[in-house]
């Protein structure tokens, strides 16, 4: 039907949109833009045409990590060593 149905509540109205202008020309991919956790679910795609066929995708969206702390221990000289730690929650 040329449309995308958004579901009751998902914020996703201004940031889903087809690839292709016309998806009628056998291409109905969505694009969707500033993934969110939130976004995360089964996505479907409904064809109709004399019969409907339908097919899903479960889309997971993780959270960005977060920068990493890291340090050295030990004194940075020639011929010594050191340990680098980082870590990341």
């Amino acid at each position: 039907d040329h449309h995308v149905n958004y579901g009751s509540g998902s914020g996703l109205q201004d940031r889903v949109a087809f690839v292709q202008t016309d998806p009628s020309q056998y291409d109905a991919s969505i694009r969707l833009a500033d993934l969110q956790v939130s976004d995360t679910g089964t996505y479907q795609c409904r064809v109709k045409k004399n019969t409907v066929a339908v097919h899903e995708v479960i889309v997971t969206v993780q959270e960005k990590p977060v920068t990493p702390q890291c340090w050295t221990e030990g004194e940075q000289i020639e011929g010594g060593s050191i340990l680098l730690r980082c870590y990341s929650r």
